[in-house]
């Protein structure tokens, strides 16, 4: 009984992906009277190639490779490097590494990287977060002087994120607060104002704290379950931290 109703559910979802997008009404008339093979058939040759191409299907399918096998970009990254050693590929390498958070490792690949140029800003910002990860917070900050100015808005506020979180590390707080005020009402997500309020409620500016608490709140509750899931655990800090400052 259970699989009859799910081949039945599987043919009925079929029929409607044939009406949706308007695909040839013969196959209507196959996958009513020829259910199982011609819905095995229908799923192969309709939707499958169209999975093929979906940006969301890539990406699952990247980032279960990615829980699976972590190292294997690294390998590939290696690879490549053994077979032509190019700053192109320095990079893929150093990328690599960072994003197992393997910054220290991932240094002397973006040095490199950079040494064999010509480089572009956003080699120097990379530079930068590996430097600031490894606890050279002045060296990072260096490194963003001398990077070339970004000219894209979304390049400037990510940088600006970065510089915000070294002036903090170097205990310029005040630099540090003034940037994270005026970067977090255009920065996409909520990393900014978690760590704005962190940060201010370090300083014992609790008021301030709370109000952009209460922001990352108020825009958590638009978004959908998955998308809360991705970054779990700043929503459950900053929860955290509003319930202690309204208790």
């Amino acid at each position: 009984m259970i699989v009859y109703l799910l081949v039945l559910a599987i043919q009925i979802a079929c029929v409607v992906d044939v009406i949706r997008n308007g695909r040839n009404q013969l196959w209507i008339m196959a996958l009513v009277f020829l259910p199982v093979a011609s819905t095995v058939a229908y799923v192969i040759v309709e939707v499958l190639p169209r999975l093929q191409n979906n940006r969301h299907v890539r990406t699952a399918r990247a980032n279960v490779s990615a829980a699976l096998d972590p190292e294997r970009e690294i390998r590939a990254a290696r690879a490549a490097l053994d077979m032509t050693d190019t700053a192109a590929n320095r990079l893929r390498m150093a990328d690599a590494l960072t994003a197992l958070g393997r910054h220290d490792e991932a240094l002397p690949y973006y040095r490199e990287a950079i040494a064999r140029g010509p480089s572009d800003m956003r080699t120097g910002e990379k530079l930068a977060r590996a430097q600031f990860e490894t606890g050279d917070a002045k060296g990072a900050l260096e490194t963003l002087d001398a990077n070339p100015p970004a000219s894209a808005q979304s390049d400037r506020d990510r940088q600006g994120l970065l510089r915000a979180r070294i002036f903090e590390a170097l205990g310029r707080t005040d630099e540090a607060i003034a940037l994270f005020d005026d970067l977090i009402t255009r920065l996409p997500g909520e990393e900014g104002r978690c760590r704005y309020a962190a940060l201010l409620i370090e300083q014992g500016q609790v008021r301030r704290a709370r109000e952009v608490l209460e922001e990352v709140e108020s825009r958590m509750r638009l978004l959908t379950r998955q998308q809360r899931a991705a970054e779990a655990d700043m929503y459950r800090w900053a929860t955290e931290r509003l319930r202690e400052l309204r208790g």
